[in-house]
C-alpha cells in the first residue's frame, strides 16, 4: 500500500461548504503519479506510459475546507495490457472513510499509439502491491 496526505484547499470546495466531488478525482490523480514515483518509474510527460481507461469515486461522507486527508492506494488487479488502482480517501485523525475510488490504467505507447504488454519490471512492482489496502468497515 502507498499513503499521501493532504489538506483541503478552499478552492476545492464548492457553494455548499463541502469538498466539490471534482476534487476527489484531484486527489486520485496525485496519489496515483505519488505511487507510480514511489515505484521508481518516472512521471515526466516523456516517460509516461499510462493511459487512464476508467476511473471512479464513491462518497462515503463530506470532507470540508482544511480538513487532512489520508489516501492509500493499492493494486487490486494486474493483467497483460492493464491494472487496476483502488484509493480509500479517510480523515488523517479520526481514519472515517470519506470516498473510496478506483482507476483502469493501460500500459501505452503514446508515439505508436498503441496498447503494450506490461513490461516484467513494472509487473513485479505491481503484483508487490497487490492487495494491500486495509480492511476495515466503512465508517
Amino acid at each position: 500500500m502507498h499513503t499521501i496526505d493532504l489538506t483541503v484547499r478552499f478552492c476545492e470546495t464548492d457553494a455548499l461548504g463541502h469538498v466539490n466531488n471534482t476534487s476527489y478525482f484531484i486527489y486520485l490523480e496525485e496519489a496515483r503519479v505519488k505511487f507510480f514515483e514511489s515505484l521508481g518509474f518516472g512521471v515526466s510527460t516523456e516517460e509516461w506510459n499510462f493511459i487512464l481507461a476508467s476511473t471512479t469515486c464513491d462518497f462515503k461522507a463530506q470532507g470540508y475546507f482544511n480538513d487532512k486527508l489520508t489516501v492509500d492506494t493499492s493494486v487490486s488487479s494486474v493483467g497483460n495490457k492493464s491494472f487496476v488502482l483502488t484509493h480509500e480517501v479517510r480523515r488523517t485523525e479520526t481514519k472515517e472513510l470519506v470516498a473510496k475510488g478506483s482507476a483502469t490504467l493501460v500500459y501505452f505507447d503514446f508515439k505508436a499509439q498503441t496498447t503494450e504488454i506490461i513490461p516484467d519490471e513494472l509487473r513485479a512492482a505491481l503484483t508487490r502491491h497487490a492487495g494491500r489496502l486495509p480492511v476495515e468497515s466503512e465508517s
